[in-house]
C-alpha cells in the first residue's frame, strides 16, 4: 500500500509540474508590421491593444512599424523572399490582395466570417480583399475615402470664397479655376502643387484629373486605362495653363501637405480626415501653422459627379506553414476587428468603421461627439468613387501615372504624353 500511495503521489507532482509546463509551451508569440494608419503607426497606441491581448490570451504580439514610400514594402518583399515573413500586416487590398494575395503568399480568411460579419461588413471592403480564386486576404478593419482642402482664410482674403459652397463641402470646375486666379492674382505663385516626386499620395491627383472634366482612371470593366481620354487631356492642358498651380516634380504628397500646412500653398490635393486631424507640424487641428481654418473639399466637377478615390484597412496573415501562429494571429484579428475592442481600434486609426457593429457592439455612433468626423462622414464619405485600385498590376501603374505627371509639367505635349503612357498603363493588364 506504501509503495502504491508513493508511486500515486509522485505521478499527482509529475502532473502537477507538467502543467505549467504545458502552458507555457502554448503560449504563442507572433509578430505584426504595420503600415502608418493613423495611431496604427504610433507604438504606444498599438501597445494598448497588444498588451490587452497578451492579458487575455497568453499571446504575445511582436509589433514592427513600417514605412510608406517603398521602404515598408521592400521590407516585406525581402522578408518573404528570406521566408521570413511575418505573421500579420496591417494595409490595405492594394497590397494584401493586388500584390502578395496574387503570389500565393497569405492565408485564406473567410473561415473568419460568420452570418452576422457578412451583414455588418460593408461588403464592398470584403470584394477588394478577395482575388479571383475566393481567397480573402485581408479582415477590413477601417475605410476613408480621400478629398483635398483648401485655406478658408486665403480665400476669403482673396475673395475666392465665393466659388466654394462649404456646407456642402463641393465647388466646379469653373469655381476651382476662378478660384485659382483670384489667389494667384492677390499674390500667391504657389496656390497648388500637381505633385510627382514618387507615388504617395497619388490618389490625390488622380481624383482631381478625373473630376475636372468627369474623365476615368480606367474603364469600368479593367480592360483600358483612359489617361488620354480627351476629358483627362483637357483637365491636364487645364491645370498646366493654369497660373499658381505647378506641376512639382521635387516633392510627393506627403511634403505637399506640409506646404499646405505651413501656408505655402492654398489648395492640398492631398488630404483625408487623418490628415485634417493631425497636428505632427505643430499646428492646431483643422489649422494651418499661422492658424488659417482649413476646410477638408471634394474635388471640383463639371458635372457634379464626385468620385473620391478610397482607402481600406485590414489585417492579413502570411502563410508561413504554422498553423498555431495562423490560428493565433487569426485570434488577434477577431479581438480588433469583431469585438468591444473594435470601437477603440476604428478611432485609432482616425478613418471609419468598415462594419456596423462588432458583436454587438454599434459602431455607427463612435464619433457622435466630434463635428469633423460627422461632417465628413456626411459630405465626403457618401462620394466614395470605383476602388480600381486593386486592379491586377496597379504597383506599376502607379509609377507610370508620376512618370507622365512629370514629363508633362517638363513640357511634353499632353496629348503625346497620355497616349504613351496609357499604352504602358496598358500592357500592366495582361
Amino acid at each position: 500500500m506504501k509503495k502504491k500511495l508513493a508511486l500515486l503521489l509522485a505521478l499527482v507532482m509529475i502532473i502537477a509540474l507538467a502543467v505549467p509546463v504545458t502552458a507555457s509551451a502554448d503560449a504563442t508569440e507572433i509578430s505584426l508590421w504595420t503600415y502608418p494608419i493613423g495611431k496604427w503607426g504610433d507604438e504606444a497606441t498599438i501597445k494598448t491593444f497588444t498588451d490587452a491581448f497578451e492579458a487575455e490570451t497568453g499571446i504575445k504580439v511582436k509589433v514592427e512599424l513600417l514605412a510608406y514610400g517603398g521602404d515598408g514594402d521592400n521590407k516585406i518583399n525581402a522578408a518573404i523572399a528570406a521566408g521570413q515573413a511575418p505573421d500579420m500586416v496591417m494595409e490595405g487590398p492594394e497590397r494584401l490582395a493586388v500584390q502578395w494575395g496574387l503570389q500565393g503568399h497569405m492565408v485564406d480568411l473567410s473561415d473568419m466570417l460568420d452570418a452576422t460579419d457578412l451583414e455588418e461588413i460593408n461588403p464592398s471592403t470584403l470584394a477588394a480583399f478577395t482575388i479571383a480564386d475566393g481567397t480573402l486576404t485581408g479582415y477590413p478593419l477601417c475605410m476613408n475615402a480621400h478629398c483635398m482642402a483648401i485655406n478658408v482664410d486665403a480665400f476669403k482674403r482673396a475673395g475666392a470664397d465665393q466659388y466654394v459652397d462649404l456646407e456642402t463641402r463641393t465647388w466646379t470646375t469653373e469655381g476651382f479655376i476662378e478660384a485659382v486666379k483670384a489667389l494667384n492674382a492677390a499674390g500667391n505663385d504657389t496656390v497648388a502643387a500637381v505633385f510627382c516626386n514618387g507615388q504617395g499620395g497619388d490618389q490625390g491627383t488622380r481624383a482631381l484629373v478625373n473630376n475636372l472634366y468627369s474623365g476615368l482612371f480606367i474603364d469600368e470593366a479593367r480592360t483600358g486605362y483612359q489617361w488620354n481620354s480627351e476629358e483627362n487631356v483637357k483637365a491636364l492642358q487645364t491645370l498646366y495653363d493654369l497660373d499658381g498651380v505647378n506641376f512639382d516634380a521635387s516633392i510627393a504628397g506627403g511634403d505637399e501637405m506640409k506646404l499646405f500646412r505651413q501656408g505655402i500653398l492654398n489648395m492640398a490635393f492631398c488630404w483625408n480626415i487623418s490628415g485634417h486631424k493631425n497636428t505632427d507640424d505643430g499646428n492646431e487641428v483643422g489649422k494651418t501653422l499661422t492658424g488659417d481654418e482649413v476646410a477638408f473639399m471634394n474635388f471640383p466637377t463639371d458635372d457634379g459627379n464626385v468620385a473620391l478615390c478610397g482607402g481600406i484597412w485590414g489585417f492579413g496573415i502570411f502563410d508561413n506553414g504554422d498553423a498555431d501562429r495562423i490560428e493565433a494571429s487569426k485570434q488577434f484579428i477577431k479581438y480588433v476587428c469583431d469585438s468591444d475592442k473594435t470601437a477603440e481600434a476604428v478611432v485609432a486609426s482616425s478613418f471609419f468603421p468598415a462594419r456596423t457593429a462588432a458583436e454587438g457592439n454599434d459602431l455607427t455612433g463612435i464619433f457622435a461627439d466630434d463635428e469633423d468626423m460627422n461632417v465628413y462622414n456626411a459630405t465626403i464619405m457618401p462620394n466614395l468613387g470605383d476602388y480600381y485600385t486593386i486592379t491586377n498590376g496597379f504597383a506599376d501603374v502607379r509609377t507610370l501615372w508620376w512618370n507622365m505627371l512629370q514629363e508633362i509639367g517638363a513640357g511634353a505635349d499632353i496629348a503625346e504624353a497620355t497616349a504613351n503612357y496609357t499604352a504602358q498603363a496598358d500592357a500592366t493588364l495582361g
